[in-house]
């Protein structure tokens, strides 16, 4: 695709066109997804602690997603093809340099001991089955949903739709 295609196809996606949303995630995933893992497999051994890399991978993708939609667009919005920059390499690097924020501030590390289980004291019972929980459960997830939707942007929904739906 050349970049005109592409900057055609962002501007479709951030004026809230669904189809070119859809064709961007799906374009943008693949390359967001191997850029989040080649950051991370390097320092898997002395970050991991056991926790499944590919789940991190998923995980830190969706927030690269969410970096890039953020406020209208902002980020992806900065992108010029004509200073060489394929969409692609663009949304690549991006993706490196907020896995490395990630990494650097303790709190977001993905692999930091949580310390709820590192505790044998805080163990979890399981809900029973109880029909009245699972039905108050689906209302409640229902009227989450309907809050989401009110509260969010076409767009903001959209791209929750997309990345967590």
């Amino acid at each position: 695709m050349s970049s005109d295609d592409s900057a055609d196809l962002v501007r479709r996606a951030l004026a809230g066109d669904p189809a070119a949303q859809n064709e961007l995630v799906a374009r943008l995933t693949p390359v967001i997804q191997v850029r989040v893992a080649r950051t991370l497999l390097p320092r898997r051994f002395r970050l991991a602690g056991g926790r499944d890399i590919r789940e991190e991978v998923k995980d830190l993708s969706q927030d690269v997603f969410l970096a890039l939609f953020d406020r209208d667009g902002r980020v992806l919005r900065t992108w010029q093809p004509e200073r060489g920059l394929s969409l692609e390499s663009f949304v690549g690097l991006i993706a490196e340099r907020q896995v490395l924020s990630f990494l650097r501030s303790g709190r977001r590390n993905p692999w930091k001991e949580d310390p709820l289980l590192a505790s044998d004291e805080n163990e979890w019972e399981s809900p029973q089955s109880d029909p009245e929980e699972i039905v108050a459960s689906r209302e409640q997830k229902s009227l989450l949903l309907e809050r989401f939707r009110e509260e969010l942007s076409p767009l903001g929904w959209r791209m929750f739709d997309l990345l967590y739906i």
